[in-house]
């Protein structure tokens, strides 16, 4: 008997062994399903280090860190604001949809991160350093002219470059202190059409990520031939100036732009992104080998689904975020996943004017949400997604209109309408490029319950709207929407808490909690 229970215990005991081993799961593509576009990357230690493109929302460019490649999380940015421009503060007609910072380079070199953009908004070019990238605040250089898309490089020999360009690819030394352009220092096209090797019809050849490794340069592009799909192209050389030798070096899904980084063990991946529809675009890590002094991307050219990478630790925590509002001594008032939508006015929110609510406040008038200052935003997520806020309206004036919105140039709200003297629950669809209120329910109590749903599966790109009474029982309102990436824009689908006014300003609105999940209840 005592041998028989034994033998049970160990049958049992193998077979919880087998069942958690069989459950392990490794990484997976896209490693991060979301809008984290131009990805630039460097380790430093066991540690990897990401920056992004996020154009007109700010605080801009964000850093990110995970120790993984797979499981990443938001410690810092770039910078709170970017200028002081109509444009930036969505003032006299004027935005900067589209724009604001586009691709930055993050490097590390003699203790310090390094971090480079630039701005056709500003014509400048951007340098932002710090020592301790978690703690300490991003010192900022900037001049003219604005260079796009550009690599930072820290040459062997102690001088400071950038490359910069489309196609024609140009090598522009600094000054040591990287105030500006050096007066006398190289300034030549090292690359006169950096898409030639993806065919003679290819376009774009931009995207530049720079590279020392086995002795020799590595510059990555991104093309485009006429007819095919996003192309990953390769130059190579031992000097700088020169001559260089391109290859196409990786075509699948259209997975393209990006670089190269190794870790601590001596594996080698590529880190590109993928344009997914409305979400955005979506980063991906590659496997990559070595092959006569060459990048070799792909498993077997391919971008696998599955990664040998430790799996994903839950619903990418570190990027978007529950928030209930309540902030304890010494937190921020806003966790990093937030962004707002342009420059903020920092007179008219807050989190604790209300202890444990996020207060909006109208200062203008303003005729449509898109030129509404103060709508509070993050990522949208795939495979789907929702969004949910509870709002409290008691102190709303006359025309003003508050609530959730799903932002692209193409947006859905819903949200509360004072008119008349009378509050409604509303769903405007801007599916046809002018908003259209497609529905109302009148409401006369002073909280209402907000959601919108996303469905990015087979990138069908539509959301849902609904609203609650009580929290529990949730209604659909107005009419689906069809959503699409416009290069207006150029960046995914954004939640956002807004509250403008159209008639008198000086109203407010309180959120109690904004919540998200990986679930929606409607499918198509």
């Amino acid at each position: 008997m005592r041998r028989l229970l034994f033998s049970f215990l160990l049958l049992s005991i193998l077979s919880i062994s087998f069942n958690v081993r069989g459950q392990v799961k490794s990484g997976q593509n896209p490693i991060i399903w979301a809008d984290v576009p131009d990805p630039s990357m460097v380790r430093v230690g066991g540690t990897y280090y990401m920056s992004s493109t996020t154009m007109h929302f700010n605080p801009g460019v964000p850093i990110m860190k995970s120790k993984d490649l797979i499981n990443w999380q938001i410690i810092s940015y770039a910078y709170q604001t970017l200028g002081k421009s109509d444009a930036l503060t969505l003032t006299n007609g004027k935005n900067a949809y589209g724009k604001g910072s586009w691709a930055s380079c993050i490097r590390y070199h003699n203790g310090t991160f390094y971090v480079s953009t630039f701005s056709s908004t500003t014509n400048k070019t951007y340098i932002f350093y710090t020592k301790d990238i978690e703690k300490d605040p991003w010192k900022e250089i900037s001049f003219s002219p604005s260079f796009h898309d550009n690599t930072l490089i820290f040459d062997n020999d102690g001088r400071v470059y950038l490359i910069t360009g489309n196609k024609k690819l140009t090598l522009v030394e600094l000054k040591p202190d990287l105030t500006g352009v050096k007066e006398g220092g190289i300034n030549q096209v090292i690359i006169e059409n950096s898409s030639l090797p993806s065919g003679n019809d290819s376009g774009l050849g931009e995207g530049s990520q720079l590279f020392m490794a086995n002795g020799k340069y590595y510059l990555f592009n991104i093309t485009w031939p006429k007819g095919g799909m996003r192309t990953v192209v390769v130059h190579r050389a031992d000097k700088l100036t020169g001559p260089w030798e391109g290859r196409v070096a990786f075509q699948d899904k259209g997975v393209a732009q990006g670089g190269m980084v190794d870790s601590p063990d001596g594996k080698w991946f590529a880190y590109l992104f993928r344009d997914f529809g409305s979400v955005g675009r979506i980063p991906y890590i590659v496997p990559m080998k070595w092959e006569d002094g060459w990048p070799v991307i792909g498993v077997d050219g391919k971008a696998p689904d599955n990664l040998d990478l430790p799996a994903s630790k839950g619903l990418i925590p570190g990027i978007i975020a529950n928030d209930e509002f309540n902030r304890k001594k010494g937190e921020p008032d806003l966790p990093l996943v937030w962004q707002w939508n342009h420059n903020p006015d920092n007179k008219l929110w807050s989190v604790t004017q209300r202890k444990g609510f996020l207060r909006l406040t109208t200062g203008r008038i303003d005729t449509i949400f898109t030129t509404a200052r103060n709508t509070l935003t993050q990522r949208t997520f795939g495979p789907e997604c929702s969004g949910s806020a509870i709002i409290d309206v008691t102190n709303m004036k006359e025309g003003d209109f508050a609530g959730l919105s799903l932002l692209q140039r193409k947006y859905g709200l819903v949200g509360v309408k004072f008119e008349n003297g009378e509050k409604y629950i509303v769903m405007v669809n801007a599916q046809t490029n002018k908003p259209v209120e497609a529905d109302r329910i009148p409401l006369t109590q002073k909280n209402a319950y907000l959601k919108a749903e996303c469905d990015y599966n087979d990138k069908k790109d539509i959301s849902y709207f609904y609203y609650s009474l009580d929290g529990k029982t949730w209604k659909p309102i107005g009419t689906s929407l069809k959503m699409e990436y416009s290069m207006p824009h150029f960046v995914g689908y954004r939640f956002g808490l807004f509250n403008y006014s159209t008639k008198t300003p000086g109203g407010f609105v309180d959120f109690d909690w904004f919540h998200i999940s990986d679930q929606i209840t409607k499918k198509n």
